[in-house]
């Protein structure tokens, strides 16, 4: 099975280096020397890393044959892929693979059915579970501690506790400072007759 672990970025230097967005938990295993990754485009590839490094918080590497600048520009926003054994699992049992969470059942606590994982989406901030519902429509929920209670690989699914509106717009509380000044200035209003 193939998973993307990585999306090239600017090139780095005069040398060939490049700045890569990290897409994977376990970089030191998946894009350390000597990992052949196939690429997206497949015509860039299969790219070898040569050599990794750390500089000011960004992974930078290196691959055989690209040896300059212009080189290196010409991978820009290639996708690194490596080929990944489906029963192979992460070696924290809080993390997971998008393909064991994908198709999972996502149901409250009291087992209320809310949808199925067709998607999980990774941003800069967070992780999110694209949830199609029962009639079609899809729900966005983040993929965080306080709200995904539980991943239960067993049973398929992924229980959540999902805050007032994030399933149910009704339930939305909207607050705004403007709705808290006004609310305050009625309260300090003198009432009169009419």
């Amino acid at each position: 099975m193939q998973l993307v672990v990585a999306r090239i970025g600017r090139a780095h230097g005069i040398k060939g280096e490049v700045t890569v967005e990290v897409r994977t938990d376990e970089p030191e295993l998946r894009l350390g020397p000597g990992a052949v990754l196939a690429t997206d485009p497949a015509a860039t590839g299969p790219l070898t890393i040569e050599s990794g490094r750390v500089h000011s918080g960004r992974l930078l590497l290196r691959f055989e044959g690209v040896r300059d600048r212009t080189g290196a520009e010409a991978l820009r926003n290639t996708l690194l892929i490596a080929e990944v054994d489906p029963e192979e699992l992460p070696e924290d049992p809080e993390e997971f693979y998008d393909h064991q969470l994908v198709d999972l059942d996502v149901v409250l606590a009291d087992g209320t059915e809310i949808g199925r994982i067709a998607e999980v989406s990774h941003l800069p901030s967070q992780d999110l579970f694209i949830v199609e519902r029962p009639d079609g429509s899809e729900v966005m929920i983040p993929f965080v501690e306080e709200i995904v209670t539980e991943i239960d690989l067993e049973e398929q699914r992924a229980v959540i506790t999902p805050p007032p509106g994030l399933i149910d717009e009704s339930e939305a509380v909207v607050v705004s400072s403007r709705d808290e000044e006004q609310a305050s200035e009625d309260d300090e209003a003198p009432k009169g007759d009419a």
